[in-house]
């Protein structure tokens, strides 16, 4: 697969980069390197391959999945710089 100029151009338009006409050219052989190399993994023969969240085996941690009143709410709302009714008090950010 191979991308053209107009699709960089596209490309550029739909991610609102800014792309100077001189640039695209340059782009188009990016893209098209990034492609190539993408079809090269595709190669790659997996099977059999278990998938992998990290580089050495490890167990993920769990624990047990009960409910829970939160903690303590005074103590939680002690570190806060502003509250009101128990609840932390924010700016308005949103007029």
């Amino acid at each position: 697969m191979s991308v053209d100029q107009a699709t960089v151009r596209r490309i550029a338009h739909l991610a609102r980069i800014r792309l100077d006409e001189a640039d695209v050219p340059q782009m188009q052989d990016e893209l098209n390197a990034i492609l190539a190399f993408v079809e090269e993994l595709n190669e790659v023969d997996v099977e059999g391959v278990e998938p992998m969240s990290s580089v050495t085996p490890m167990a993920m941690k769990m624990r047990e999945d009960v409910v829970t009143d939160g903690g303590d709410a005074a103590a939680i709302l002690a570190n806060a710089p502003a509250t009101e009714d128990g609840f932390f008090l924010v700016p308005k950010v949103v007029e």
